[in-house]
């Protein structure tokens, strides 16, 4: 798949070429994911990055770590609901809501996205982004191919050709791909984020990202 995707204007403008892109990889269903991707374009262009957006399947990841999502562990659970919609403000996003149906599998949104990656990588950013505001601020279920085919062609995605895309062997054979080569990285969580081999993981560590992204290390 290609590896480098270079953001529109909207989701973080044309940055540039020297230096290797930042490898951002997020699930659909992480509320924390959402909340980093509407910042990390932004982030990037300032340091004249380009973000490759890298959809993973935390189901998968969690069988190789023993864990489980966020609200479904005891004492924890209660307080991420708190943390997500308080870190959504802090963060200047108030449209942001817990989904009626949380978390959904995201297979369908994944696969549609690693698709585009190669079919046509300009559009990645504004449809990860329509995707994302489509389950977390308008409460649509993006695990079902109609709507995430919706949220897709409002961004710009041919609907016919992303259809057949999501059906097809190649694609979720090259999600399956994806998902293990990020493993493989040490990728375990969403949001995770790559610059020139340093892991961050964690909305709460943008900043760390961004000093990275200016000082060339600490």
């Amino acid at each position: 798949m290609n590896q480098m995707t270079n953001a529109p204007a909207a989701a973080g403008g044309s940055p540039g070429r020297e230096h290797a892109p930042v490898e951002f990889y997020f699930d659909f269903s992480s509320p924390y994911g959402f909340l980093a991707a509407q910042k990390i374009g932004a982030i990037a262009l300032r340091h004249r990055r380009a973000v490759d957006w890298t959809p993973i399947l935390l189901g998968v990841i969690f069988k190789k770590t023993g864990s489980q999502p966020l609200t479904e562990i005891p004492l924890k659970g209660e307080y991420a609901k708190r943390d997500f919609e308080r870190s959504a403000r802090f963060h200047g996003l108030p449209r942001f809501r817990l989904p009626s149906r949380f978390p959904v599998p995201t297979q369908v949104p994944a696969r549609l996205i690693t698709w585009l990656k190669d079919a046509s990588p300009g559009l990645v950013p504004a449809a990860t982004l329509a995707l994302y505001r489509a389950y977390f601020e308008d409460d649509i279920d993006i695990s079902v191919p109609e709507h995430a085919l919706a949220a897709a062609a409002g961004a710009g995605v041919d609907r016919a050709e992303a259809q057949a895309a999501i059906e097809s062997a190649q694609v979720k054979d090259a999600l399956r791909a994806a998902v293990d080569r990020a493993i493989a990285r040490g990728v375990f969580g969403s949001p995770f984020i790559i610059v020139e081999g340093e892991p961050f993981w964690g909305l709460d560590r943008l900043e760390h990202v961004e000093r990275w992204l200016e000082k060339g290390g600490f």
